[in-house]
């Protein structure tokens, strides 16, 4: 039963993670404006409006005129339900479960804008950075997870510093723009969150992930070296090899 309550949550969270992924890089409000439909503007009624089962229900078609509403509402709102039991199912009830999905809320906001739009909204990392670091101080934190607050603090300089870097010297080499602030701005958050160990696997995780993807379409030149890619999107998937694998990584090279 536990189970259908973290499925069911996490499938509201998904449809407000829905309204953040499209009025978010276009400044919208994301609280007090009601969802309507791009096409004809009608207000979506709140029957309408229900996680997964309205778009079942309607067979993926605004109720007024027809539109065809993108796979994208359902996909997210699926992946951050079951989002919820997993971190549910691994942590229990802890305050572990509740940092994690308040993760998973913000990483799939970032996941989806980045991909489209090339854009990570300060809105988004600010606060996460923010969380990041004060959950440090939480006197009973899993400490095999999270790091202290000095490790944190770290983290998050090392983080922003490392992609900042980056930036600078390919603009002074290339004159012109390789990354954006975005992307230091999320490592950096994630530096916080996982302290300065994370940091170089994460990278090395994100663009290996990265190179894997993006190699088949420089072999048939469908993309060039100088075609932009989001890295935002790599950097969570790498953020979520570390939280699988971290422990025995960090036991492994670092004896940590």
């Amino acid at each position: 039963m536990i189970f259908v309550f973290f499925f069911i949550l996490g499938s509201i969270w998904g449809s407000f993670c829905n309204v953040c992924i499209f009025r978010l890089p276009e400044d919208k409000g994301v609280v007090i404006d009601r969802s309507f439909c791009p096409k004809c503007k009608k207000i979506i009624k709140w029957y309408d409006n229900i996680p997964l089962i309205s778009f079942l229900f309607l067979k993926r078609k605004c109720r007024n005129c027809d539109y065809i509403i993108n796979i994208q509402y359902f996909i997210v709102e699926l992946l951050t339900a079951i989002s919820f039991c997993l971190i549910y199912y691994i942590y229990g009830l802890s305050v572990t479960t509740l940092l994690f999905i308040v993760l998973s809320i913000f990483f799939v906001i970032i996941f989806f804008i980045d991909l489209k739009h090339f854009i990570i909204p300060n809105e988004l990392t600010f606060p996460l950075m923010f969380i990041g670091f004060v959950k440090s101080f939480y006197p009973n934190l899993d400490t095999v997870i999270f790091p202290n607050f000095i490790n944190s603090l770290i983290g998050g300089a090392l983080g922003y510093i490392i992609i900042w870097t980056i930036i600078f010297l390919y603009k002074k080499i290339k004159n012109k723009e390789g990354m954006g602030l975005g992307d230091a701005k999320l490592l950096s958050a994630i530096g916080f969150w996982f302290g300065w160990v994370s940091v170089p696997l994460i990278i090395f995780f994100s663009s290996l992930i990265a190179l894997a993807y993006v190699s088949p379409t420089l072999i048939n030149r469908t993309k060039n070296l100088s075609t932009q890619i989001p890295f935002g999107p790599y950097l969570i998937i790498g953020t979520i090899i570390f939280i699988i694998f971290g422990n025995q990584i960090k036991l492994l090279l670092f004896n940590y």
